[in-house]
Formats: C-alpha cells, sequence, structure tokens
C-alpha cells in the first residue's frame, strides 16, 4: 500500500503544478508588464509634477470633466466582467453565449472610445490641448496612450468574437482566449488607475 501511494503521489504533481499555473501564455505576460511599466512611468511622472506645480494641476482637475470619466470607467468594468463570463463559457464549450458575451463586451468598449473622443472635443473645443500646460500635456499623454490600448483591445475582442462564431473554443482550446483576456484586464485596471489619478485625487 505505501508503495502504491508513492507511485501516486508524483502523478498528482504535474495536475496542481498545471492548476497554478499563470492563465494565458509567458509572451502575454511579458507584453503586460511592459506595457504596465510604461505606464507606471507615465504615473510617477505625473506625481511628481503635480507635487511641483499643485495649484496648476488642482486646475487641470476641476476642467476635465469627471462625470464623462466616471462613464468610461463603469463601461470598461462591465466589459472586463463581460470577458471574464466569456472567458467561462469558452472553457465549457458553449460558443454562441461567448459570441454574445464579446458583443456585449465590444459595446461597452465603444461606449468607452465614443465617451472619450467627446471629453476630447469639449477639452480641445475649450482651448484646451498638449501645449496648455504641463496637466494638460500629461492628460492627452497619458489618456491617448490608454485609448490606443483599448481599440487594439477592441480588435483582439472581436478576432475572439470571430473565432467562437467558427466554434473554436472548448475544454481544450482557450488557452489564447486566456492571453486575451488577461490584456483586456489589464488595459481595464490601467484606467482605474488613470481615472483615480488625473480625475479624482487632489
Amino acid at each position: 500500500m505505501q508503495q502504491l501511494a508513492l507511485i501516486d503521489e508524483p502523478s498528482q504533481q504535474p495536475s496542481e503544478l498545471s492548476q497554478s499555473k499563470l492563465p494565458g501564455d509567458i509572451a502575454m505576460w511579458l507584453v503586460i508588464m511592459m506595457e504596465l511599466t510604461v505606464f507606471a512611468l507615465f504615473f510617477i511622472g505625473f506625481a511628481v509634477m503635480k507635487r511641483l506645480e499643485p495649484d496648476m494641476f488642482l486646475q487641470g482637475q476641476h476642467t476635465i470633466h469627471i462625470t464623462i470619466g466616471l462613464g468610461c470607467t463603469l463601461s470598461l468594468l462591465l466589459s472586463s466582467y463581460l470577458v471574464a463570463l466569456a472567458l467561462n463559457e469558452a472553457k465549457r464549450g458553449n460558443n454562441v453565449k461567448v459570441a454574445k458575451l464579446l458583443r456585449g463586451s465590444l459595446c461597452l468598449a465603444f461606449v468607452y472610445l465614443i465617451a472619450k473622443s467627446y471629453e476630447y472635443t469639449l477639452l480641445i473645443n475649450a482651448g484646451f490641448d498638449l501645449s496648455t500646460n504641463d496637466f494638460f500635456t500629461l492628460y492627452f499623454l497619458i489618456t491617448a496612450f490608454h485609448f490606443m490600448h483599448v481599440i487594439l483591445g477592441c480588435g483582439i475582442l472581436f478576432y475572439l468574437h470571430q473565432q467562437s462564431r467558427k466554434q473554436f473554443y472548448g475544454p481544450n482550446e482557450h488557452q489564447g482566449f486566456e492571453a486575451a483576456a488577461a490584456y483586456w484586464h489589464m488595459v481595464d485596471l490601467v484606467w482605474i488607475l488613470v481615472f483615480f489619478l488625473i480625475y479624482i485625487a487632489h
């Protein structure tokens, strides 16, 4: 009996290791870490300049539109939630539901893009741009950089949607979906930090 127990133990270890590994693939996680590093540098720069010019940054925060920022936050949070649900359905092979959830996630991402574009339009029409002052230089650089990531993420979500329509996903075919979902959650997380740092923190 002891010999059987010893034989069984090693066979359990690989499954335990597979359960503890990161979702997706290592290449995507390297990309995510590099992107987070770039955003971290932006955030540090914003925090340093805010400490050096507190009045300018406070005035800038009062100028931008927190209601639009909140709407952007809610849309990305809900979009990320739908992607998480879609991943669970992809693991079950329920591709029809995956496609529906991804369509909802894409619609919410488009809400973000439209709302952010509208805010840019309001600010530019009011005379604010990259050259206005340090606050607006960093505001436009950080949010536009994130905006491009959302556009890229929408392209990825659309690809996942097209794959689900081909009945591609199942219990043994969802690793690519996991990697894409991790990227989208990163985009969502970064926006939460952007919203707090630029719109809320005084």
